[in-house]
């Protein structure tokens, strides 16, 4: 695999799938958008329309992991969706132990005011980019 150093990253959801971006070199990841699903389906143009913009050298995937470590319910599904996403676009996805990120990120949007209507305003892709943080915290 040739040297990362812009990334996309994920947090699935039935309903709503948070997306950041980062770059590996410069150690820095922002939110991006929050794309709507179906069951966890999204509208994979829009994602392809993502990656054609962004043209990520890698994706990651939050597995959210069950606080033991074992695989939840909707970790099954996370991981379809980063089958997925290798299957259709041919990218390295990689999974990224994700508990607590959506606590963390409602946390952290409370504290910069978020009046927490989360269906008016999803933190998915604030969620996404602690994903992508720790996996940038993780390599080093």
């Amino acid at each position: 695999m040739k040297e990362v150093r812009t990334l996309l990253a994920f947090d699935f959801g039935l309903t709503q799938i948070g997306v950041a971006v980062g770059n590996a070199v410069l150690g820095t990841c922002e939110p991006l958008t929050v794309l709507r699903a179906k069951e966890g389906q999204p509208d994979w143009n829009a994602v392809a329309t993502l990656l054609e913009e962004w043209q990520p050298e890698l994706l990651l995937v939050g597995d959210p992991l069950n606080m033991d470590g074992t695989p939840s319910e909707i970790g099954v599904r996370a991981r379809r969706f980063a089958r997925r996403l290798h299957g259709r676009f041919g990218k390295p996805v990689e999974l990224v132990d994700e508990r607590l990120t959506s606590h963390a990120a409602k946390a952290e949007a409370r504290e910069r005011g978020h009046r927490g209507d989360y269906r008016r305003d999803p933190v998915d892709s604030l969620a996404a980019s602690l994903i992508l943080e720790s996996w940038l915290n993780g390599r080093g």
